[in-house]
């Protein structure tokens, strides 16, 4: 199978080497901003073609998958353009920074039934598949999420300390992997959601902190802090307060409560979210189905983000 990739920053580099432990999957173009710094990541993963255009690399001979690691505010309008191209496509997260543009892929989806698959990586991070197949498995009820989203970014960088082309978000990105998992993990859709907001930054233009609150329809409830203010430890750290026990996911470690290591290594193929995400996608497109966090399963989340989003608005 074909691909090309599309953003070689810091979480392009994380699928590249993911693929490459993926048989039978071959990324044939890379498409970046800076010709010249996508060039050195194309040459260190032997990759043959670069390119600034995503058009280009999708008309490359025998494309059939593309994933997108671009800034936010591209993520909707190329999931689009990719499948009107005709070839499936991995957006990471954020699907969308609107809720118009959500609705808008989703639509495309549907009409062209190829597979959109969003990159929600807690769906896939051993951790939270552990917690996920306890409930499942009828071992385990949620009661409460706490959930702490911290970083320490008051200038715009990425995650490897480089300079950003664009501003990342608390409510559109961090949020979103809360709220998705959150709707995953209880099985139950939410129906309340309230937020509040620190100032907003006088040059980056966002809320540097938020409390989110969230409740589903039988009472399950989740709390979310994000800050880019805090300066260390940095992540996201999950506790889980369930009926049978508590639980605190740190990516793609866990433990109890009580800080009892909890081996997760035969959850899956591999310990690397990232890397059991992608097979994921490929895996939907060679077997022709729906994939966990396909643009349909996670839509109601931007739903629940666009809801945040006009609160905070109103004040």
């Amino acid at each position: 199978m074909k691909a090309i990739l599309a953003g070689a920053g810091a979480f392009g580099v994380k699928h590249l080497d993911a693929i490459r432990k993926i048989d039978d999957v071959e990324v044939v173009s890379v498409v970046g901003r800076d010709l010249d710094a996508t060039q050195e990541v194309a040459d260190k993963y032997g990759i043959g073609h670069v390119t600034t255009d995503l058009a280009e690399a999708l008309a490359q001979p025998g494309v059939d998958a593309a994933i997108l690691c671009t800034p936010t505010s591209m993520h909707a309008s190329q999931a689009i353009q990719c499948m009107e191209a005709g070839v499936h496509v991995e957006v990471e997260i954020p699907l969308a920074d609107s809720w118009e543009d959500a609705e808008a892929v989703d639509a495309m989806q549907r009409k062209t039934g190829l597979v959109c698959m969003v990159g929600h990586t807690r769906r896939f991070n051993p951790s939270h598949q552990w917690v996920h197949n306890k409930i499942k498995d009828g071992e385990l009820n949620i009661q409460q999420m706490d959930v702490q989203t911290f970083f320490f970014r008051r200038k715009n960088i990425n995650a490897l300390g480089q300079p950003r082309s664009w501003t990342d978000h608390l409510l559109w990105h961090h949020a979103a992997h809360t709220v998705d998992l959150f709707r995953y993990q209880t099985g139950e859709e939410i129906v309340q959601a309230n937020a509040v907001q620190g100032p907003i930054h006088p040059e980056l233009g966002i809320a540097m902190d938020m409390s989110i609150q969230l409740k589903t329809t039988s009472g399950k409830i989740c709390t979310l802090s994000l800050s880019f203010n805090n300066d260390g430890p940095l992540g996201t750290f999950f506790r889980y307060i369930c009926d049978n026990g508590t639980y605190i996911a740190r990516y793609d470690d866990l433990v109890t409560g009580r800080e009892e290591p909890i081996d997760v290594s035969e959850v899956d193929i591999s310990m690397n979210g990232i890397e059991i995400q992608d097979r994921e996608f490929f895996a939907a497109i060679r077997e022709g189905r729906e994939p966990n966090s396909s643009v349909g399963k996670v839509l109601a989340c931007y739903r629940t983000l666009h809801d945040i989003e006009q609160q905070l608005a109103n004040g």
